[in-house]
Parts: structure tokens; C-alpha cells; sequence
């Protein structure tokens, strides 16, 4: 039965019913608003690109991740179609254009700062969304996409004041004691030595173990 135990550390019934919602909410705002937005565009499809399905599950359900803060999903989104459409433009070969398309958009993303896996999406869909897609050009990378990213942050935004989330996320300090305090050097020194990416940042992952060392010095310095 642990196939079926959560995979996310800190998760609550509530937060995956909270991300739920947020989710409907973000997609439906997303959607009917592109819709008023670009009448000429809706039916052609071009209101609503398939990569905000996933950007919606990393805003709504780990709005804390770094792969899910605003620059993250409007630049990683916009970046990556922007190179998905570049390739498709100058290599024939559709399947060869994705495969550069999604390779070189996480190389764009990583120099941006602002790294998103719906992006690799966005890259994938500007290749092979077909001739509507292939017709629009660049203009893909502003309508639907832009807006899009947009949209969704901004009702991601407005929705995670009342969630209980803070969003964007900000990293809280926490009171040490004495001769326990991480600095930046330890958490670069542990993530080295664990040797695998972790979707945290370095300052949560410090306040994580720093607060789990105080309650460890407490516990053992009751009499």
C-alpha cells in the first residue's frame, strides 16, 4: 500500500481539496478571459495552450517550489514557445525540431532563472500543435501563451490570499539555538553530498533543518 502514501512532504487532505479548486478556478479565469480577450482567436483553438495544465498543478498544488513562482511560469512558458516556434521554423524534421525544441528551451529557462517544466510543454506544443499553431509564427508566443501566463499567475495570485498559502512564496526566519546556526555553506556542503536536485530552495530546505534541530535541542534539554 505505499504506492498510494503521499509523495509530497507536508501535504494535508485540505491542501490537495484547496489545490483542486484552485486549479478549476485558475484554468476556468484563464480560459474564459483569453476567450473575451481574442474572439477571432477562439476558434481556431488559440485561447488556451495545453502547458498551462501543467503550470496550473505546480501553482495550485506547490505553490512554495521554486518551479512555481510568477517568473518561473510567465518566463519559463514564454521562453520556451518562443524556442519551441524557432525551431520549428528552421528544422524540417518535426520530431527533430521537438527533441532540440525541448532540450534548448530547459538551456533558455536555466539561463533565465526561471526553469518550469510546463515549459518543455510550451516548446513541444509551438512544434507539433499543428498548422494553426505552425501558421500563427511568433505570434503564438504572445497570444495564447503570454496571456495565458499571465492570467494564471495573476488568479493564482488573488486565489492563495485566501488559501492559507503565501504566494509568491518568501522564506520565514527562524530562531536558533545557540552553537546550531546553518549557514549557507553546511546546506551547500549536505546538497552535495546527496548529490540529487531537490524542488526546494536553499533558503527553505536551511529553515527546514534549522527548525528541526530546535526541536531536537529541546526535546533532549528537558530535565
Amino acid at each position: 500500500m505505499k504506492v498510494f502514501q503521499p509523495i509530497l512532504a507536508g501535504a494535508t487532505i485540505r491542501d490537495r481539496i484547496v489545490a483542486c479548486l484552485g486549479a478549476l478556478i485558475g484554468i476556468a479565469v484563464t480560459g474564459l478571459v483569453s476567450r473575451a480577450l481574442l474572439p477571432g482567436q477562439a476558434a481556431a483553438g488559440l485561447i488556451l495552450t495545453a502547458s498551462m495544465g501543467a503550470s496550473a498543478v505546480l501553482l495550485f498544488v506547490v505553490p512554495a517550489s521554486p518551479l512555481a513562482q510568477p517568473w518561473s511560469i510567465i518566463g519559463g512558458n514564454v521562453i520556451s514557445a518562443a524556442v519551441g516556434v524557432t525551431a520549428a521554423l528552421l528544422i524540417k524534421d518535426p520530431i527533430v525540431a521537438g527533441a532540440v525544441a525541448v532540450a534548448a528551451s530547459i538551456a533558455a529557462m536555466s539561463l533565465a532563472r526561471c526553469l518550469h517544466p510546463p515549459g518543455g510543454g510550451a516548446a513541444l506544443v509551438a512544434v507539433l500543435g499543428g498548422p494553426v499553431i505552425a501558421g500563427a509564427g511568433y505570434s503564438f508566443v504572445v497570444s495564447p501563451v503570454l496571456i495565458d501566463a499571465v492570467l494564471l499567475t495573476a488568479t493564482g495570485y488573488l486565489f492563495h490570499r485566501f488559501s492559507g498559502h503565501a504566494y509568491p512564496h518568501r522564506t520565514a526566519a527562524v530562531a536558533q539555538p545557540a552553537g546550531l546556526e546553518l549557514t549557507e555553506a553546511d546546506v551547500d556542503a549536505a546538497l552535495a553530498e546527496f548529490g540529487e536536485p531537490l524542488d526546494v530552495s536553499r533558503d527553505d530546505l536551511r529553515l527546514i533543518a534549522q527548525t528541526a534541530a530546535s526541536r531536537a535541542f529541546a526535546r533532549v534539554s528537558r530535565p
